[in-house]
């Protein structure tokens, strides 16, 4: 399989898109088979993805809006990049949920009725970027039912289109169409392994609480108590600050950790209503246990560094020839200026293969050998070989 990365800082939407078609298709040295593109909110997607049919009218094109983007050593936010594929040992599809509150069951029978690789087993190895309006809720519930709607035969990558960190309106793209509230995918079909490695850098820093109640992206208590006074508690035992009405300083660095056995899944704390209970950005279950948990820009580092090396020793001694690269808004905010450290860490470890990528609200990673799900400030890298 072929592959071309391109990125822009045109600010016009349509010739931003034209600049990304003629660089993926100089680069593959034909049109693609398909696209996958990550651009900011400050695009205009709609202009952006017609011109993108417009010249590249056979390829699948499967994307989203994206909250800081990155290409190779270019990095900021405002940007809008591409991964163009193409080649004869590998064939592409696409699937789109239109509703995904309409629920997760549903929503990946939509999305995988397309899948030519649960009848068609011509090539050993199935993938598929999936990228969800995570403001829709159910993005955790939607890997899982990803899994059982194809028999465990895929793996999967991606994340929550973003918005800059707003969370007042995220994008999925297909085609042309700007969808809200949906989920698309781009199915993968090829002869050799497409590698993921899924890290966090977070440990546990506080006793475990057991979350006596809440009710989806609301966590309402824990340990029977208001979850925001949990906080307060762990805040001024460790000497920070948690202002109710501007949280997110202290969340940036205090976010919640469910306990999955082997790791934590990660989940960002977002907000603190009226009644003492906590906004997150994914779901939180009722009964698990959780921790608040910490990092550093060191630990950040070092897990972006292992889920590359995880990512590239399921390769199996395939040499790279590009990369994709999902992490948190969260982990960008939280970091500043060192998340190009994280993002170097990765493309250093590439030997000279193109690195495209975003950061998303909320990340997808389900892989052989890799923990699961629907994850917040983890980082998720996708090799695809040459």
């Amino acid at each position: 399989m072929q592959t071309a990365a391109a990125s822009t800082d045109v600010r016009d939407a349509r010739e931003a898109g034209r600049r990304l078609a003629a660089n993926i298709t100089r680069g593959l040295g034909r049109e693609p088979q398909a696209l996958m593109v990550f651009a900011a909110p400050s695009y205009d997607h709609e202009a952006l993805l017609d011109e993108l049919a417009n010249c590249c009218p056979e390829a699948l094109v499967v994307g989203a809006s994206s909250a800081g983007e990155f290409m190779n050593h270019q990095r900021g936010e405002g940007l809008a990049c591409a991964l163009g594929l193409a080649g004869d040992d590998a064939r592409f599809g696409v699937g789109v949920a239109r509703d995904v509150a309409g629920g997760a069951a549903e929503a990946a029978r939509q999305i995988t009725s397309g899948f030519t690789g649960l009848v068609d087993f011509a090539f050993p190895h199935r993938s598929a970027l999936v990228m969800a309006d995570a403001l829709a809720g159910h993005a955790d519930l939607l890997v899982d039912e990803l899994t059982l709607a194809t028999g465990g035969q895929y793996q999967f990558f991606g994340g929550g289109a973003g918005d800059n960190a707003a969370f007042q309106r995220t994008s999925v793209f297909l085609g042309r169409e700007v969808l809200n509230g949906a989920a698309v995918a781009l199915e993968m079909l090829t002869a050799k392994p497409v590698g993921i490695g899924v890290r966090h850098g977070w440990t546990p820093a506080s006793a475990p609480f057991r979350v006596t109640e809440a009710d989806g992206m609301r966590l309402i208590s824990l340990n029977g108590l208001p979850a925001a006074e949990a906080f307060e508690t762990y805040a001024a035992t460790t000497g920070q600050s948690l202002d109710r009405a501007a949280p997110i300083p202290f969340f940036l660095h205090n976010i919640l950790g469910v306990e999955t056995g082997e790791s934590h899944r990660l989940r960002v704390p977002l907000a603190v209503l009226p009644d003492g209970s906590i906004l997150c950005a994914a779901e939180v279950p009722e009964g698990a246990v959780v921790y608040i948990m910490r990092a550093s820009v060191a630990s950040a580092v070092e897990a972006a560094q292992e889920a590359t090396q995880a990512a590239l020793a399921a390769l199996g001694g395939l040499k790279p020839q590009a990369a994709l690269f999902f992490d948190c808004v969260a982990t960008r905010l939280r970091m500043g200026d060192h998340f190009s450290e994280e993002v170097a860490s990765v493309r250093e470890q590439l030997a000279g293969a193109d690195l495209v990528g975003c950061n998303t609200h909320g990340q997808i990673a389900r892989a052989e050998g890799q923990f699961e799900g629907f994850h917040n400030c983890t980082a998720v890298v996708v090799v695809v070989p040459a």
